[in-house]
């Protein structure tokens, strides 16, 4: 019997109409578009506006670009997978949202929290239950509106993150293309790094949380700047070489949207050159799990089939990792 494997055979993807720039940065905190563009790459962002507007409206618009694009019946997708660390709320799950809202009816849904890694770790689990045998047809989202969760008066985070979503459609295959191998990693001892401390069990909101603007991302910028350039770079390195992938073999680098410094520092670390790196930091700012689907979503048409692409990761809990992908289709 064949041995099955699990291909990325769609992409989609969304970010919302507006645009914050780092001008428009400039009025709100003490900072400027010089300081913000050499320190991490960013130039814009997008930010979802309106009210009654959560991550599942940039989930929803970009499965509905998936579905446009592949034709695919969406009462055939199995299995919805979203991950986020942004859900509309604590329950039910942004997925099973999303699921209703696209036609999904006969899909099981379900959010995955892995911040920033979010994607990759998804990504890994759906092609599992592809390989299987157990479904056909598995969608794999990755999004966050980071806007609801930022505070607009630090200048420290407030300048690194957006609003995005991506997707893709695993599809079960037996030619040799597909999620091909992952090395996934957590190490809870980064918590007190970068969190969001207030709004879960251990502190539930109140009146005293939302008066110290405990609802917010909190982040030591250079200590996770240092675990994410040594981790996700090695881990990327890592998967390279027990796949037996050099810097010629290697088509794509698709790194996580933090900072170009961590990005060039991984893309250093695997021995690739800029011109093999995915990047589009610069338009849409971290947009946390949603980075690595709306790279894919943006080279699209740059992929051939049997293209070699290292997806790699870092993100709060501390989680990270990367997937060894081999391109199934030519756009």
């Amino acid at each position: 019997m064949s041995k099955i494997n699990a291909a990325i055979t769609g992409v989609g993807g969304y970010v919302p109409e507006y645009i914050l720039t780092n001008k428009e940065l400039e009025k709100m905190v003490d900072t400027s578009d010089e300081w913000i563009t050499s320190r991490t790459g960013i130039k814009e962002r997008r930010i979802l506006k309106g009210e009654n507007q959560g991550v599942s409206i940039l989930g929803i618009n970009a499965v509905k670009d998936l579905i446009a694009k592949t034709k695919i019946d969406p009462k055939e997708n199995e299995l919805l997978i979203f991950a986020t660390v942004t859900a509309d709320m604590t329950f039910p799950a942004t997925a099973n949202i999303v699921a209703s809202a696209v036609g999904a009816t006969n899909a099981f849904s379900y959010d995955m929290s892995a911040a920033c890694s979010g994607f990759i770790y998804a990504l890994t689990t759906g092609a599992s239950f592809i390989k299987s045998g157990m479904y056909k047809k598995v969608v794999v989202v990755g999004g966050d509106k980071m806007s609801a969760i930022m505070d607009y008066t630090d200048r420290t985070t407030c300048i690194i993150f957006g609003d995005g979503a991506g997707c893709v459609l695993l599809e079960p295959t037996t030619e040799e293309v597909g999620v091909i191998d992952s090395i996934l990693k957590s190490d809870g001892g980064g918590e007190s790094y970068l969190h969001m401390k207030a709004g879960g069990s251990r502190i539930p909101a109140s009146h005293d949380t939302v008066d110290k603007r405990q609802h917010f991302v909190y982040q030591e910028g250079s200590a996770v700047f240092k675990f994410a350039v040594t981790n996700m770079a090695e881990v990327a390195a890592q998967l390279a070489e027990r796949n037996h992938l050099t810097r010629e073999t290697i088509d794509w680098l698709v790194p996580h949207q933090a900072n170009k410094r961590i990005i060039d520092a991984t893309a250093n670390r695997v021995g690739i050159t800029e011109d093999k790196v995915m990047m589009n930091i610069e338009k849409y700012g971290n947009t946390t799990a949603g980075t690595i689907p709306l790279l894919l979503w943006d080279y699209e048409k740059k992929l051939k089939k049997g293209d070699d692409l290292i997806l790699a990761a870092f993100g709060g809990g501390f989680t990270w990792g990367a997937v060894y992908v081999k391109w199934a289709y030519t756009s």
